[in-house]
């Protein structure tokens, strides 16, 4: 390995540190309660297979790429892409990727901070008995409430926020290992806890049939209608769901990715850690899964309620169950931890970025960096209520959803595109070949095939299916 650049921010302790590290940042809102959702509208247990070997064929070879390319940079993702394409040879307009990724990730966490702060008041909510014996009426009656008033929104994005800038503030070996060798552990007890709560006290049997039967027949069928006049076509919907799935669900495209691996130590193993860590990121979900849909079918409820699973229908199951007001708590204590180690990830690339090109303090950038975001937030908050109608819309969109839209639909598909096309084409084998020590010259070799063809195809699929191409 030929690196001869050395992180300003510091580095990872050790390997399992950095695992922790990406799987805090791929482990998000969207493992809870996005992917069990999904898996039950898609065929359940044979859309978790097609998942699976989008997994294997877009989303490790891709990690794979970006974490290579952080470590052979040893900087925030667009100084590292500069330097990179000029060590290279190839065109600085490369720079765009890391650029590109930075801004993805800074509209993410404008809005992100926003749904988590949902999760941080359902916590107390939950704690205090304010859920106990709701019904459905006054779950939605809650959660519109909250969603309808501007002062409670702002004082939870706010301390979600306060708790990103703490964290990211203190530096890569203080801040932001410190906090993921915590938390992660932490999210999988719950996880367990969770699930071994759902086996006692929820339908299981049925939970996990609806979470694992194979039915291949169905995963490329999209069936409408009430069930006893079920019409169901042949549709690609299902693969292309789980392909953007797959790619959004590590955090690639954003930068967060690449801003680790800058701080991998040089003995460490890419493929074996990038592996590990697309395994932790599946395994939370179906986890999820487990905890999820046997406490929702033991109560009646709906399982393809989407976002009101979370927030307006478990509360209901936990508001009425034995137990409930603890285990509500801490299931809400779960999401809140996903999406704090989420947050940190997000916010580093420009906090790296403003302590490399501008030598400002780490805190002074982190304080920037926390503030802008929670300034361009408050749109993101105003769009639930005072800025819900039509006449604030953009493209028939609220501006949350078009910052969601703008950064998950199109900036990151484009971004992890870029970072394939870089690493087969802009830069070439030999730096591949130097940074991922790949023993075995076959695996070298098939992976270098994903990464040219294969990867490259199926985000365009999934970038062209987001804009309605096809």
């Amino acid at each position: 390995m030929s690196n001869q650049h050395v992180s300003m921010q510091g580095m990872w302790s050790s390997r399992a540190v950095f695992v922790m590290a990406a799987v805090g940042s791929a482990v998000g809102l969207g493992n809870i309660w996005k992917f069990p959702y999904i898996t039950g509208e898609y065929g359940g247990g044979a859309f978790v297979a097609v998942y699976l070997a989008c997994i294997a064929l877009i989303g490790i070879p891709i990690m794979m790429a970006e974490i290579l390319l952080g470590r052979r940079g040893r900087a925030s993702p667009i100084i590292t892409m500069r330097t990179l394409a000029r060590e290279e040879g190839a065109s600085p307009a490369w720079s765009v990727v890391g650029y590109s990724g930075v801004v993805a990730g800074f509209l993410i966490l404008s809005f992100y901070s926003v749904i988590a702060g949902w999760a941080l008041a359902y916590v107390f909510q939950t704690a205090s008995g304010g859920l106990n014996q709701v019904s459905a009426e006054g779950a939605a009656s809650l959660f519109g409430d909250l969603v309808g008033s501007p002062g409670q929104l702002m004082v939870w994005h706010s301390v979600f926020m306060l708790m990103t800038v703490v964290v990211v503030a203190r530096g890569v070996r203080y801040g932001i290992e410190r906090a993921v060798t915590i938390l992660m552990p932490l999210l999988f007890v719950m996880l367990v806890i969770m699930v071994a709560y759902a086996a006692v006290e929820g339908d299981f049997a049925r939970g996990f049939d609806f979470l694992f039967n194979t039915d291949f027949a169905r995963v490329f069928q999209l069936c409408t209608g009430p069930a006893e006049d079920l019409q169901c076509s042949f549709s690609g919907e299902p693969l292309l769901v789980a392909m953007g799935h797959a790619f959004f669900t590590l955090s690639l495209g954003m930068g967060a990715i690449m801003a680790y691996g800058a701080y991998v130590p040089e003995h460490a193993s890419i493929t074996g850690a990038t592996i590990t860590i697309a395994l932790a990121d599946t395994v939370v979900a179906l986890l999820a899964g487990l905890a999820i849909f046997p406490i929702v079918f033991a109560s009646g409820l709906e399982p393809s309620a989407g976002p009101g699973l979370i927030f307006q229908t478990l509360p209901i199951a936990f508001g009425n169950m034995p137990g409930g007001q603890w285990f509500g708590t801490v299931f809400f204590l779960l999401l809140v931890f996903a999406a704090w180690s989420s947050s940190i990830s997000i916010a580093e690339p420009a906090v790296a970025w403003l302590v490399e090109s501008r030598r400002w303090r780490r805190s002074v950038a982190a304080v920037m960096v926390g503030g802008l975001a929670w300034f361009i937030g408050i749109g993101s908050v105003l769009s639930f209520n005072y800025w819900s109608g039509e006449e604030y819309q953009l493209f028939g969109k609220t501006l949350f959803d078009l910052k969601d839209f703008l950064a998950s639909n199109i900036m990151l598909p484009l971004g992890g595109l870029l970072i394939a096309l870089f690493v087969a084409f802009g830069a070439g084998r030999r730096m591949a070949l130097e940074e991922l020590a790949i023993s075995r010259q076959r695996l070298f070799d098939a992976w270098w095939f994903v990464i040219r063809y294969v990867s490259p195809l199926g985000i365009a699929i999934v970038f062209l299916n987001s804009i309605g191409v096809f």
